[in-house]
């Protein structure tokens, strides 16, 4: 049932982008021939089989057809509108909609505060004897090369734009929406060491009137995503161990989301957003807030991963059943193994004013608690095994 539902997820994805790749297409009833009704078709269909699912162990549950209907949001329908136009006139519709919208999609005021005025919230699980200490460091540059789109290989492969939103990219040089474990393994990398993984995470904008290079762009300005990209002034990726034991090597080619970029729309389950100001770190962490931090401090997003694998699949249906989080006591839940956890730290020299968000989609109003981040481990063998070494053996390497 897990990739059924799952697939009600893709298939709003995949109408999403032909809304947006369809502009001045056909006549007055475009969208809801060619979109809305084929997707209310597969709906259905996928609907019926989650009913089968249900009733195989409890009774089936009835009226779940009446889910399958979608319509479009307010700039949708501007979309539909313009769709029964000539190119031109559907091009500046969508363009003036998009720009309307994203002035006023967020953030808000409501969104940032004051760091200095948090409490302290930072627990940290005390080291066990037996415990990894550890790291292993891979230096991937900050993307100064500017190597950017709005695919999400993991998320949506074989789909451009899938994301819907700009990622940074670093580590492997050729991840997008047409990637392959092959691709990949055969790709450059700007990691020193060799690592060819791939990292990528949102965009951070500032929203001060500045045109980007993708302002007029399906991820960009054309869904909400405006104002200046600010590149990060330092990216550092580490390897950790466990609190409580030592680690197992990641299989090449293991597949790991941290945070959901959905969490405004879907609720907090998979909420996994850490920011704070350098100077505060060990102190205050933010999960649904942008920090505003005070003279000489800057910006820091963090992303800890999933540190717990089930020792047998590189992806799940949703793409995260597969690796879990430690519990609280650091252990890892029943039927899974540690393994090095990779965190991720980022930091941005950004004012101290209510104008910075992160991409995302359109709905979910730039808020903090969506931030996210990607990785591919693509990792030789051999290094993985090195970075397993260092960290068991209490070592720092990298």
């Amino acid at each position: 049932m897990s990739r059924s539902l799952a697939l009600l997820d893709t298939q709003i994805d995949e109408a999403d982008q032909r809304l947006a790749t369809t502009v001045g297409q056909g006549g007055a009833n475009f969208v809801q021939n060619a979109i809305l009704g084929p997707l209310a078709d597969k709906r259905t269909a996928t609907l019926d089989r989650i009913a089968i699912a249900i009733g195989r162990v409890a009774e089936r549950p009835t009226g779940l057809d009446a889910l399958a209907m979608c319509t479009l949001k307010d700039s949708g329908a501007d979309q539909a509108s313009a769709s029964a136009s000539d190119t031109a006139t559907a091009t500046d519709t969508a363009t003036a909609t998009a720009t309307a919208s994203a002035t006023a999609s967020g953030p808000s005021a409501e969104d940032f505060v004051d760091i200095t005025t948090v409490a302290r919230n930072v627990k940290k699980v005390r080291n066990r004897r037996g415990a990894s200490t550890g790291t292993f460091v891979s230096k991937c540059g900050v993307n100064a090369q500017r190597r950017f789109n709005t695919d999400n290989v993991i998320v949506a492969p074989g789909v451009s734009n899938g994301a819907h939103h700009t990622h940074d990219y670093v580590g492997n040089d050729s991840t997008d929406f047409q990637s392959t474990d092959e691709t990949l393994a055969a790709a450059g990398t700007s990691c020193t060491n060799g690592d060819l993984s791939t990292y990528y995470w949102p965009v951070l904008r500032i929203q001060d009137g500045t045109e980007e290079f993708d302002a007029n762009r399906l991820g960009g300005g054309l869904e909400g995503n405006v104002g200046r990209i600010v590149t990060a002034e330092k990216a550092t990726i580490t390897f950790k161990g466990s609190p409580v034991g030592k680690v197992t090597a990641m299989p090449r080619f293991l597949r790991i989301i941290t945070g959901d970029a959905k969490a405004f729309t879907n609720g907090t389950a998979n909420a996994n957003a850490h920011w704070s100001c350098t100077g505060f770190e060990n102190k205050v962490q933010l999960t649904d807030k942008y920090p505003l931090c005070p003279s000489g401090s800057k910006v820091v997003r963090s992303f800890a991963f999933q540190s717990c694998w089930d020792g047998q699949n590189t992806d799940s249906v949703n793409h995260r059943t597969h690796v879990a989080f430690a519990q609280a006591d650091g252990t890892c839940p029943s039927g899974f193994k540690a393994i090095p956890q990779l965190v991720m730290r980022l930091v941005y020299d950004v004012p101290a004013t209510p104008n910075f968000a992160v991409d995302g989609f359109p709905e979910q109003a730039h808020k903090p608690i969506t931030d996210h981040d990607d990785f591919i481990n693509v990792m030789s063998d051999k290094l993985m095994n090195r970075a397993v070494r260092c960290i068991n053996t209490g070592r720092r390497c990298g």
